[in-house]
């Protein structure tokens, strides 16, 4: 497994398709490793013409963990952010956003197609607002604002996600309560293909959560706080896709973002609700494609 030395981080990452066609990086969600990527649509992507770039998270998978102190109870972090009261946490999305800039750095790309999915949406957002030059494209999908009036998920849907699994050490039981929690922010309108989801989940586990990672980057979330004024600096073509049903994050965070980024297109997915169901995986990759080839594209070196 390769790993790059990015913004002073250790990053685990791999590369699918031809070294020579134009890169798509791909940043995942919260506390999820780069296995969490459908192979149906990493795949879709590297026949579409692309070079993908995934990578792991710092505090996840193979990459570097955070060491800290424990930083205190996360719904109570939840409600203070709510009522915009300012939460502190190890690192901020910006951080996490320097991480993915710096991986494009140390593998000499100058500039990339981004793609962030829920979390790894925000931290597109912020490489996209602070790393212009390194982002060709730029494509949010089930992601927010960070405006509390906006991102606020359904209790189930938040219980299910902040919960630990019974022993983190025992990985038949992580990919045991990964499943359930796939299942209740996934689409209803799509149930995953059972095997596929164990598959799935099994090797999410073996690529390796971490509890104290998971609620480092949660907070470094609510203590990014509202970042609508960074939307607006945004000049890279914007695509913003969410899902209609997400329990998640209520598709009104992405309508924010697309209210909020110049010139963004909104594709609201009926059916499809926090996760990236396999019978829509054609459509969406068809989307990002043409919208990733629709962009200005120049290898001129990033200042």
């Amino acid at each position: 497994m390769p790993f790059a030395r990015a913004n002073g981080i250790d990053l685990a990452y791999e590369v699918k398709g031809d070294p020579s066609a134009p890169p798509v990086l791909l940043i995942m969600g919260l506390g999820m490793p780069l296995a969490l990527w459908p192979d149906a649509f990493v795949d879709g992507l590297v026949a579409n013409g692309f070079r993908v770039i995934l990578f792991d998270n710092r505090d996840v998978g193979l990459s570097r963990r955070i060491e800290s102190a424990d930083l205190g109870n996360a719904l109570w972090a939840i409600g203070k952010a709510f009522m915009g009261f300012p939460v502190h946490g190890v690192y901020t999305i910006d951080d996490m956003a320097d991480d993915a800039a710096g991986l494009l750095e140390a593998l000499a790309i100058p500039k990339a197609h981004v793609v962030g999915m829920s979390m790894g949406g925000m931290i597109a957002q912020a490489m996209a607002a602070r790393h212009a030059a390194r982002v060709a494209s730029l494509t949010s999908i089930m992601s927010t604002s960070g405006s509390p009036r906006v991102s606020m998920g359904h209790p189930r849907a938040l219980r299910a996600v902040l919960q630990l699994p019974p022993n983190p050490k025992d990985l038949e039981a992580v990919a045991r309560h990964l499943e359930h929690v796939l299942r209740t922010i996934g689409s209803e309108r799509y149930p995953p293909d059972e095997a596929e989801l164990k598959a799935v989940c099994k090797r999410v586990a073996e690529r390796g959560l971490d509890p104290q990672g998971s609620s480092h980057q949660l907070f470094a979330i609510l203590a990014s706080g509202d970042r609508r004024a960074s939307l607006k600096r945004i000049n890279a073509p914007t695509l913003v896709i969410h899902g209609v049903d997400d329990p998640l994050l209520p598709v009104e965070g992405s309508r924010d973002i697309a209210e909020n980024i110049p010139g963004a297109v909104l594709w609201e997915v009926e059916g499809m609700a926090h996760d990236l169901p396999g019978p829509l995986i054609p459509a969406l990759v068809a989307r990002i494609a043409a919208h990733c080839r629709s962009a200005p594209w120049d290898q001129s070196p990033a200042p």
